[in-house]
């Protein structure tokens, strides 16, 4: 591939000069997993900040980036020099970075958090640096921590140790685990939380791994109350016999992540949090009503926490789009396709329509089918299909039907931008939900009724 090749060739600069260059982290512990990894990371031994600047300069444009410590982007390789890091505070930016390029590989790799993450690969001679036997845990499929005495200097490596678990699918080595439990999180601003989770939701094929860790790990307790709420929350065994909230939901976020290939990234996001928050409002809402538990409301009641999480990760838009209303949206209506199913003679057209301006309907579809099969047994999951149905059928699958009638139609009846013309087009509009009004004839001739309305109770 065209980086390694480039990687070879400045490596090859680099020995010339005295140096050695190391590839180190993630994409060292992938290549050996047979995964695709983008960023290449790389440790320069031997050499000057200045001299590897020269280096580097020769084989095209260099960017230097960090405040506090110098790494240098050639391409897609970040490079950098061996560092130190000593704890001056509390948080991910309470360290001092120092730049050793005469610091032994053994001494720079025990800063770094899992031994499957301290592994070098020399370009050069091929041959991996290896000195906390992370090739092992690879094998054994374990998150082990290099050192005691500064994992837990960075609170950040227990949200790190979850998201790998999901994604790796690996076990955790029961003193790490217990020193996991003994970390503060306090500390974590709302951005380096959500790009742990982010991971864990998105590129773990199955998130509850994850998620199941982060409880034992006190993750869920330390850090989202909503979630932690669902634990141990009843249900009606006849529908939901896999047991508590908790459990459904574990099992409706991996339903939901085999939804999601097919989605642009900001949309992924919407399903994923819309599964993760679905069911926040069965802890206030669940009761004993005649023998059975029931969760009445809990769709509406599910608004407000979800809120409240999206709020603790700062979840707004991505790239543009709107995540955190589809989220609102997918907890709000879960449960529609299914109650409209059940009730599909009294369901029209006009509920399709308005219902796609609160929310995308195919990620809803994506959603409730996750919900249906997110539990132990064997259920009826066919109500979703026929919402899909209904919502292609009807053009609203992704949107609302655009208003036919617009401002600029208004003006030649006499009617200037304000108020009044914003009640025409709403009335107007409201109309065209229900399917009474399907051409620009057809609504400018309301909007022609409704004005003679107005006119006349301001002349009586």
């Amino acid at each position: 591939m065209f980086e390694l090749d480039r990687l070879r060739e400045i490596a090859q600069s680099i020995a010339i000069e005295g140096g050695r260059a190391l590839v180190v982290g993630g994409w060292v512990r992938d290549r050996l997993l047979n995964i695709s990894s983008k960023d290449i990371d790389v440790e320069v031994y031997g050499l000057p900040a200045d001299r590897l600047l020269s280096i580097l300069s020769k084989h095209g444009s260099v960017n230097t980036v960090g405040e506090q410590f110098t790494v240098y982007k050639v391409g897609p390789l970040d490079i950098a020099l061996p560092r130190t890091e000593s704890k001056t505070g509390r948080g991910h930016k309470g360290f001092k970075v120092i730049g050793e390029p005469d610091l032994p590989v053994e001494v720079a790799f025990r800063r770094r958090d899992f031994t499957i993450n301290a592994i070098g690969w020399d370009p050069i001679q091929d041959v991996y640096i290896d000195p906390y036997n992370g090739r092992v845990d690879l094998g054994a499929g374990l998150l082990r921590m290099v050192d005691r005495a500064t994992f837990g200097e960075d609170s950040l490596r227990v949200l790190r140790a979850v998201q790998f678990a999901a994604r790796l699918e690996f076990k955790m080595e029961a003193e790490t685990a217990q020193l996991c439990r003994s970390i503060p999180l306090d500390d974590l601003p709302a951005e380096r939380i959500w790009g742990e989770i982010e991971k864990l939701l998105v590129r773990a094929k199955r998130p509850s791994l994850g998620l199941t860790l982060a409880k034992d790990l006190g993750v869920i307790e330390k850090l989202f109350p909503e979630l932690d709420a669902l634990i141990d929350c009843p249900q009606e065994p006849e529908w939901h016999p896999e047991g508590d909230v908790w459990t459904h939901n574990l099992l409706v976020v991996d339903e939901a992540r085999t939804r999601i290939e097919s989605l642009d990234y900001p949309k992924q996001v919407a399903v994923m949090l819309g599964a993760v928050c679905h069911d926040f409002g069965k802890p206030a809402t669940t009761e004993i009503i005649k023998g059975r538990i029931r969760s009445l409301n809990h769709e509406e009641m599910g608004v407000p926490p979800a809120n409240t999480f999206l709020d603790r990760l700062k979840i707004h838009k991505l790239h543009g789009y709107d995540v955190r209303a589809q989220v609102i949206g997918l907890v709000a209506n879960h449960l529609k396709p299914g109650m409209w199913h059940t009730a599909q003679d009294r369901v029209g057209d006009g509920a399709f329509r308005r219902l796609a301006a609160k929310v995308d309907l195919d990620l809803l579809v994506r959603l409730a089918t996750s919900d249906c099969l997110g539990r132990t047994g064997s259920f009826d999951c066919s109500a979703m299909k026929w919402f899909e149905e209904r919502a292609v059928a009807l053009d609203v699958r992704h949107r609302p039907p655009e208003p036919i009638l617009k401002g600029r139609h208004l003006i030649p009846l006499g009617t200037q931008p304000g108020p009044l013309m914003g009640v025409l087009l709403k009335q107007v509009y409201e109309r065209q939900l229900d399917g009474e009004i399907r051409s620009l004839d057809e609504a400018i001739n309301e909007a022609k009724k409704l004005l003679r309305t107005v006119h006349k109770k301001t002349s009586e």
